[in-house]
């Protein structure tokens, strides 16, 4: 038997793409967090309510795109940064065909700052990401994570969070040794 041919799939209809936006916004809510203003950027997302460890807060929500147009979406959104200081990517590697961009007004979680010491965590259950509280969260407390980005670029992302364990940068628990021997290596040439 030969091999069935994939059919190519048709762009939505105006109001099936409402829709399907419809179902995201609604899933992309939570009675446990608002936005409000923020002293680390601009904007955050705070607890309305207290948040029980290992609850998930909310879910960050988005349009699932391939590798090619989240590179594009990656750069895009870089270059707008650079320009307005606003935030820069909100992009999560889903697997590796699919990545989320959760850059749409309905993703409040997008909102999320980060924290050198985070309450909550970014986790994926299947092609779906949640943020899941790490410890008990109290009412208007603001809710954060571990942005985890790579130490490459860690100059282009200053950190603001202030706290006690700052290390300055927006760079993953991953990196941090890393940006230590770089941060070393710099004070030394000076």
């Amino acid at each position: 038997m030969g091999k069935k041919k994939k059919k190519k799939q048709e762009p939505l209809s105006k109001a099936d793409e409402l829709r399907r936006i419809e179902k995201l916004t609604k899933r992309g809510k939570s009675d446990f967090v608002e936005v409000r203003g923020s002293i680390i950027h601009g904007r955050g997302v705070y607890a309305v309510k207290s948040i029980p460890k290992e609850e998930y807060v909310i879910e960050y929500v988005g349009n699932r795109i391939n590798k090619k147009e989240s590179e594009k979406r990656a750069l895009a959104q870089m270059e707008v940064a650079e320009k307005t200081g606003a935030a820069a990517v909100y992009i999560f590697n889903l697997t590796k065909k699919w990545d989320l961009d959760g850059s749409v007004e309905w993703n409040p979680a997008r909102l999320i700052n980060h924290s050198c010491e985070p309450n909550c965590e970014a986790i994926q259950e299947g092609k779906r990401i949640y943020i899941q509280a790490l410890r008990d969260i109290e009412t208007d407390e603001e809710i954060t994570f571990d942005y985890g980005f790579d130490v490459e670029c860690y100059k282009d992302h200053p950190c603001l969070c202030g706290s006690a364990k700052c290390v300055g940068y927006i760079v993953g628990k991953d990196y941090l040794e890393e940006l230590a021997e770089k941060l070393a290596g710099e004070d030394e040439e000076e």
